[in-house]
């Protein structure tokens, strides 16, 4: 298998339980984007077993908690990609936690409703 979470680098884990690490985005849509990632590889979140959607969530709270204290964020985006239809390019599950910045875009309203660009605004 030619997965590249399987075979990420332990110096770019910034934090981990028994069942999930977090690492910064590679390609990052804005400063201290985290992606939290289960260590046995599942294709998608409705794969994954409780347990580990349980410490796939815990994880996602302390990852939280460090950007807090060292971004400084206003708000959060977090979002799961599930299928190449919804945008999963890496077929490992992940969670994506995105800090979020008043004045980052002129106008935040809709959220995540903007992985449908037309219907962000509503």
């Amino acid at each position: 298998m030619n997965c590249i979470f399987c075979s990420i680098k332990k110096d770019r884990i910034i934090l981990e339980n028994d069942d999930a690490f977090a690492v910064y985005d590679i390609f990052p849509v804005i400063k201290g984007h985290m992606l939290i990632i289960p260590k046995k590889h599942i294709i998608n979140y409705f794969d994954a077993d409780e347990n580990t959607k349980k410490q796939l969530w815990k994880l996602v709270d302390e990852c939280k908690n460090m950007a807090d204290k060292k971004f400084t964020p206003q708000g959060y985006n977090i979002g799961i990609n599930c299928g190449e239809a919804a945008g999963q390019t890496v077929m490992h599950l992940h969670i994506h936690l995105i800090p979020r910045y008043s004045g980052d875009i002129e106008n935040p309203k809709g959220g995540v409703r903007g992985v449908i660009p037309n219907k962000r605004i509503y």
